[in-house]
């Protein structure tokens, strides 16, 4: 490119395209992101799935893996047949399909919008950081400003679209919500058509020169074998990292929505998705900050390597969890607690400040250590592990999620006459809830009663499934019982929903009979246990984790053989 083009703020013309592309492509990833697990855990009363939020956070493990997984095909695609530009047009069509396949109400379009979607990030995501470089000639002062920028493109539309489509999608419908981050894409999708006249020769095809001097066959070399290992160590933070740092769309999200007082000073609810926007405005607002201190770092002869970075990114993403830990304990101080709002914002800004200092520095490091001849395999693994993090996060969000006990509805209407807002739902074919009161009897029974006015409500429900089943159920609430020492006095706690058939409902003649009503039993005081020891488990592990890689950090830098200092020379 011609380095006299500095029609965008002293940069190429086209930085400007490939910055608006990529904003409207993480406006609308972060927007369906923001509202994913909501959706599929919300009741199909409120136009969700109705899922467990232990299989929702499955699949958005799953999900969020595979988007880093497909980043490796989408840049062999492109490398080997249709170089960078194409792919990038290409993944963004795929994009726009799946965003708008999503904004149909079906469960294939649902399983359909997430698999274009993953294929579609997988071409666009890794190939659109490449035609950034692609801007500037070798040597050229302007290319890390140049990423600066194009880095702010994608935090302003993750910002913007956790806000709006967040907003759009709680309160007035998550499959409008995924239209609007559809019509993002396409927006952007736009933008990198109309560009085309200032990106040439910028990410077209060209054949993968050879290495002269480097035998691909030939044995790795000490140094490079030393090399490698730290590299390994390295992706090793890379799955702790991402294992804690990205519970953000799932568990943290769910928290947001279940356990966090979102009432701001009495005026409005703030729907939960809308917090996914605070890690980007913080990225944004203390990315020059963290930069300008490990600057001056730098300058005072302090250890700024990237190994020490990601060390102490790694701690202090993992003491934003510290912050959930006390806002479990502050919402477990009360039955059916909330926790305050401003534990959330802590966890985020902490998170966002680990991020600025272990991510940026990442792939960096990779690239500088990487042999040239398996440079592209370790740039793969890289993108594997990201996603192999992702699938962490998602098993640890799990682990958080206590396995609720399935109950079948059995009352009556007679039954019925004391609960008005059960009647009127049954009578519409809705799912309703009770928050109960739960404690042993002498006899070794428990009783279950409403939490507001102490109605009984064991008549109205029974324990599913086989005898085998209902025996272990039992067993574990009593245990649950005993081991909280739970009395009437101080009684536990528990969340009962009920949901009629998807199926049954569909049958006009079934229409408010009470029938094909299942449904769940929480016992609060559990789940908020685990949460509570899942929070503080990340904390303990990230922190401990750092520490022990800045206590070796000596021994690791020596393996790097001056990497980062820019000598090659072997």
């Amino acid at each position: 490119m011609n380095q006299q083009d500095t029609r965008f703020f002293g940069h190429p013309l086209g930085l400007a395209f490939l910055f608006f592309t990529e904003l409207w492509e993480r406006f609308s990833y972060y927007g369906m992101r923001a509202i994913l697990v909501l959706y599929i855990y919300s009741s199909i009363d409120d136009g969700g799935l109705g899922w467990t939020q232990k299989s929702a956070l499955a699949l958005y493990g799953w999900y969020t893996m595979l988007v880093y997984l497909m980043s490796i095909p989408g840049g062999y695609v492109a490398d080997k047949y249709l170089g960078q530009k194409r792919t990038v047009m290409l993944g963004g069509i795929l994009l726009c399909i799946g965003h708008g396949i999503l904004a149909v109400d079906a469960l294939w379009a649902f399983y359909a919008g997430l698999a274009f979607i993953v294929m579609g990030v997988g071409g666009l995501k890794p190939n659109i950081s490449t035609m950034v470089g692609g801007l500037y000639t070798e040597g050229d002062p302007r290319r890390d400003k140049g990423f600066t920028i194009f880095y702010i493109g994608i935090n302003v539309g993750a910002f913007i679209a956790s806000i709006i489509v967040g907003y759009v999608g709680e309160t007035i419908g998550w499959h409008y919500g995924f239209g609007l981050a559809g019509i993002g894409m396409l927006l952007g999708q736009i933008v990198f058509v109309y560009g085309q006249r200032y990106l040439v020769g910028v990410g077209d095809y060209t054949p993968a020169p050879k290495i002269e001097g480097t035998n691909r066959n030939a044995p790795l070399t000490k140094v490079e074998k030393d090399r490698t290992v730290v590299l390994l160590i390295s992706f090793l933070i890379v799955i702790v990292f991402w294992g804690a740092f990205e519970q953000a769309g799932g568990l943290m999200n769910i928290y947001a929505k279940e356990k966090v007082d979102r009432v701001f000073f009495g005026l409005f609810e703030i729907p939960a998705s809308v917090f996914q926007s605070v890690n980007a405005f913080f990225i944004i607002t203390f990315g020059t900050i963290v930069a300008a201190y490990w600057d001056r770092r730098r300058r005072k002869g302090g250890e700024v390597s990237s190994l020490y970075k990601m060390a102490i990114g790694t701690i202090v993403m993992g003491l934003g969890f510290l912050m959930m830990a006390f806002a479990s304990i502050e919402a477990s101080a009360e039955p059916f607690g909330r926790a305050g709002m401003y534990w959330l914002i802590l966890a985020y800004w902490l998170h966002t400040l680990g991020e600025l200092s272990a991510s940026p520095v990442a792939l960096s490091f990779i690239t500088k250590l990487a042999p040239l001849k398996v440079a592209s395999l370790m740039m793969g693994v890289y993108f594997a592990m990201t996603g192999f993090g992702n699938k962490v996060a998602g098993w640890i969000g799990e682990a958080a999620q206590i396995d609720p006990i399935e109950i079948v509805y059995t009352g009556n209407a007679e039954l019925l006459q004391e609960f008005e807002e059960a009647a009127q739902a049954i009578s519409e074919d809705k799912g309703f809830s009770f928050r109960a009161k739960l404690y042993p009897q002498t006899d070794g029974s428990w009783i279950l009663e409403t939490y507001e006015d102490g109605k009984p409500l064991q008549q109205l429900f029974a324990l599913s499934g086989n005898a085998e089943t209902v025996a272990k159920d039992e067993a574990y609430i009593k245990k649950a019982l005993q081991d909280g020492k739970a009395t009437q006095e101080k009684p536990y706690h528990a969340t009962l929903r009920f949901n009629k058939d998807v199926e049954a409902r569909k049958i006009k003649a079934n229409k408010g009979d009470g029938k094909d009503y299942s449904g769940t039993l929480v016992i609060e005081e559990v789940q908020n246990r685990a949460e509570l020891y899942t929070f503080l488990f990340i904390t303990v592990f990230t922190v401990l984790f750092g520490i022990i890689l800045i206590a070796f950090l000596k021994p690791l830098k020596a393996l790097t053989h001056g990497a980062e200092n820019d000598k090659h020379e072997e």
